[in-house]
């Protein structure tokens, strides 16, 4: 069995969301250590962002596929659970593409995996955004948390959300996920890079991080933050509990709303509001 270097990639949606709240968020940090544990396949660096994933695998082709298969189902069984989406994620299709140690399109690989959160505007440093493995290499920081061994099996269960029985030292953050320097092969991937100087080099010089310097603009709002005052707006303005209540006048004026209170524009709304880019651009034409 040849192991080698995968990075899995799911499409963008850009008509909704993966992830709507920090809920959602935990529960698929968790299944990211579950598949991981389960399937024996090394996760090297990984994100999940509002609208796709990003994976860096080191394993064989056919686990990198099994590896994203069953990340789609364990979460979108638990998305269809609450929010009433079936087969939301079994056709979410999936991208992997191998990369190599000897040519330097790994350390490319996993700079350009950790650096999707600042090319997407929603922080300024990798390190400061939570669903991924931003702060995971060169931290001195001890890990915080509580080891899995000091809960029990029951409520392990319940916090991860799985009855797989993870190892007992991977340890769970106060916000109850597995933290990922847990499992991920920390000291390997710090190896690739050799240095701190050079890990940095890599991130700063990645497409990503060169997306983000051509912006020129501060942090946007993230997603989740968008979506949960679209909520709020649609009671306050219209006395709605949803947007699916509203009529296109209504919609028009909570686009409006929303696109003055936090600068989004028509494909983080579309996103949000769980419209095409197209009728979201229509909506917003008519204001």
């Amino acid at each position: 069995m040849t192991v080698k270097f995968f990075l899995v990639t799911s499409d963008h949606f850009s008509d909704r969301l993966w992830f709507r709240d920090n809920e959602d968020f935990r529960v698929a940090m968790n299944y990211v250590a579950v598949v991981s544990y389960t399937l024996g396949a090394n996760v090297l660096t990984f994100i999940l962002m509002s609208n796709h994933v990003h994976f860096m695998l080191e394993c064989t082709r056919s686990q990198a596929k099994l590896f994203a298969d069953r990340f789609k189902t364990l979460y979108g069984r638990y998305y269809s659970g609450k929010y009433g989406s079936k087969e939301y994620f079994r056709l979410v299709k999936i991208d992997i593409r191998e990369v190599y140690l000897e040519d330097e399109s790994l350390k490319r690989a996993i700079a350009y995996v950790i650096m999707n959160s600042v090319a997407a505007n929603i922080c300024a440093y990798p390190n400061m955004y939570p669903w991924g493995t931003g702060d995971t290499f060169f931290n001195a920081i001890e890990l915080n948390g509580r080891a899995l061994g000091e809960l029990s099996y029951k409520t392990q269960c319940r916090l991860i959300r799985s009855n797989v029985k993870l190892p007992s030292h991977y340890r769970l953050s106060n916000d109850n996920f597995v933290l990922p320097s847990s499992y991920i092969p920390v000291k390997f991937v710090e190896s690739v890079f050799r240095s701190a100087n050079s890990f940095r080099y890599f991130l700063n010089n990645s497409s990503k991080a060169r997306k983000h310097l051509d912006k020129e603009a501060a942090p946007s709002f993230r997603d989740q933050i968008i979506s949960e005052s679209a909520k709020d707006l649609c009671y306050s303005l219209f006395r709605a509990k949803g947007i699916e209540q509203l009529n296109q006048q209504q919609m028009s004026e909570l686009l409006r709303q929303l696109r003055f209170r936090f600068s989004a524009d028509v494909n983080q709304l579309a996103r949000v509001m769980g419209i095409s880019y197209s009728e979201a651009s229509d909506i917003l034409n008519l204001i």
